[in-house]
């Protein structure tokens, strides 16, 4: 039985607590504790798993002593019930419209987003400075400014971060929107399941008439032309009334395999690139990440995980988790000894030098015996032109950077000339043996 004697206590004890440490490590290892009923006159209490538990147990347990009962051994009369906690997720249910009854008829209206993508939590860095820029501005004004908005990038660099950050902004400001936050496999699984139940229309009627559609994964439509045509009517729908489209994908549109009808719609608007986050950047995410977990990370720590693994910030993320279970479970301090032990098998091997289009138009000038000063001019004579065009396909190969910046550096190009190049030389690779060693030997002087 839960008694007002241990009730105050609970609550006494969580006001001391919270006084005493950050606001993250009271969110992410106090606050999930749970006062329970209990019939043995001992206190019961709540926890999501172990690590919550032996984390109280380790730095709070004077505290545990002063304020409830002790045993005989001079424990604190604690038991502990170790209870799942319920999924990271926060529902946001639309409210109903009766302008849009018949659209809203059998549609579930409910999106789900995750409670931690949020703006607040997206570490800015010089990668993503533009692009969380332009997310927020959609945010803000939805609909009216960068209507389609395109985000794409690598794995784990943060593109659903976004889109559910943008997702968790319009929900608070902007109630009265009608949104979907869904991925392109739950699109086309909502047409399956509709078309077998016969009510298409409806399922049309339903995402056509939403303010904003948060779509994750666009790559996934490739290659399933019945489903990216009725994707492609749905962006039009949307589009020409004024309604808000995000997009996230791992390639840009060019590079999708998509029909030009559909590409040319993704270009409409803004088309924004994440990069790989730079070495300050990944200590900064990894410190912020180790504050919510209450993990005591020192900056030197920090900086040698950072150096060791940059592909991603997933990657990051997953090195902070083993880093704190292994710690945890061995009774270890945080020491570069055991970041080596326990994340080697992780680590990553950085190149020699980091690769630049100085580098690259030096590398092909060499190779085609043509200057670097007539590489990036705007002549078209093929002994110039073609290896132009290697040099933007190694710098779309080999240089993690955006498109735009990419093609300005050769004499002020456009991106769509970039793309240009870089499909006219992988088609040719598949069928000239002379230019794939070619650009086999540009790679290897260029990586090392």
């Amino acid at each position: 039985m839960l008694t007002s004697d241990a009730l105050n206590m609970w609550t006494q004890f969580l006001e001391y607590i919270e006084e005493k440490c950050s606001s993250a490590e009271f969110e992410n290892w106090i606050a999930p504790i749970k006062l329970a009923e209990s019939d043995s006159g001992r206190t019961v209490l709540h926890v999501p798993n172990i690590f919550v538990q032996e984390y109280l147990i380790d730095n709070y347990k004077r505290d545990l002593c002063a304020f409830f009962p002790s045993d005989s051994h001079g424990e604190p009369a604690i038991d502990f019930v170790i209870v799942a906690p319920h999924h990271a997720e926060v529902v946001i249910t639309k409210p109903d419209e009766t302008t849009n009854e018949k659209a809203n008829d059998d549609i579930p209206q409910q999106i789900s987003l995750n409670a931690f993508y949020k703006f607040e939590n997206f570490i800015e860095g010089p990668s993503n400075q533009f692009v969380k820029s332009a997310a927020m501005g959609v945010a803000t004004r939805p609909g009216r400014s960068y209507n389609p908005l395109f985000i794409h990038g690598g794995v784990g660099l943060g593109k659903t971060h976004l889109l559910h950050a943008i997702g968790h902004e319009i929900g608070k400001n902007h109630k009265k929107l009608r949104m979907q936050c869904i991925t392109t496999e739950a699109f086309i699984n909502d047409i399956v399941d509709n078309l077998r139940n016969k009510s298409i229309d409806r399922l049309k009627r339903y995402y056509r008439s939403l303010d904003v559609l948060l779509v994750d994964d666009i790559q996934f439509l490739q290659n399933r032309l019945n489903f990216e045509e009725e994707f492609c009517n749905t962006f039009e729908s949307l589009i020409n009334q004024n309604k808000q489209i995000v997009i996230a994908s791992d390639k840009p549109p060019g590079q999708l395999k998509l029909s030009e009808r559909m590409i040319a719609r993704m270009e409409w608007g803004l088309v924004a690139n994440i990069g790989v986050p730079d070495l300050e950047t990944r200590v900064a995410i990894l410190q912020h990440k180790a504050e919510q977990k209450g993990i005591r990370l020192p900056s030197p720590i920090a900086f040698y995980i950072a150096e060791h693994i940059f592909n991603n910030v997933r990657q990051l993320e997953g090195a902070l988790n083993r880093l704190s279970a292994y710690t945890k479970l061995m009774g270890l301090e945080v020491t570069e000894e055991v970041v080596e032990k326990s994340l080697g098998e992780l680590f990553q091997c950085s190149p020699n030098q980091k690769v630049t289009v100085d580098n690259i138009l030096r590398c092909v000038s060499t190779l085609f015996d043509v200057s670097v000063k007539d590489l990036k001019k705007t002549t078209r004579a093929r002994s110039v032109a073609f290896p132009r065009q290697v040099a933007m396909y190694l710098a779309k190969e080999l240089i993690n950077d955006s498109l735009m910046k990419l093609a300005s550096a050769f004499g002020g190009k456009t991106h769509s000339t970039l793309i240009h190049a870089w499909k006219k030389i992988s088609g040719q690779l598949e069928k000239d043996e002379t230019l794939r060693r070619q650009i086999q030997m540009a790679k290897r002087n260029l990586e090392t």
